[in-house]
């Protein structure tokens, strides 16, 4: 276990469920701050110790999923969520500057330190930190 960041884990692979069914965002659409899509929700990525949701796993590119490139989002970066999309507070070229991340690594500490400052946010283990605005996640 990372002793910073704690285990993530897929939702899918987690074997819990959210407390509320509509909180269950995969398949949604995600959009920029300027109503572009991005992609697709394809997985939560939950810390399993806090059994909160830290990162969106988007798909983008591909076609009918084939090749498609997965993108990791902190939550924070969420400004609403409606029955069929979820909206970002960052534009499309912010999102595809990230730096890449690998949740299959076992020291992901740095990469998602990386990340989220990327995004101009604490890790949600660092002081500092701010839950997700958007109340979606908590």
């Amino acid at each position: 276990m990372d002793v910073a960041s704690g285990t993530l884990m897929r939702l899918g692979d987690s074997g819990q469920m959210l407390a509320d069914p509509g909180q269950d965002i995969r398949g949604r659409k995600v959009l920029d701050r300027d109503r572009n899509e991005i992609g697709r929700i394809a997985e939560l990525l939950v810390d399993a110790q806090e059994r909160q949701v830290r990162l969106l796993q988007v798909e983008h590119g591909g076609l009918f999923g084939v090749g498609a490139t997965p993108l990791f989002i902190p939550a924070e970066a969420v400004e609403e969520v409606t029955e069929t999309d979820v909206s970002l507070d960052r534009t499309r070229v912010q999102v595809a500057d990230a730096p890449a991340y690998d949740p299959e690594l076992l020291d992901r500490d740095e990469q998602m330190a990386r990340l989220y400052g990327h995004y101009g946010y604490a890790p949600y283990w660092a002081p500092g930190f701010i839950p997700p605005r958007s109340g979606f996640f908590r």
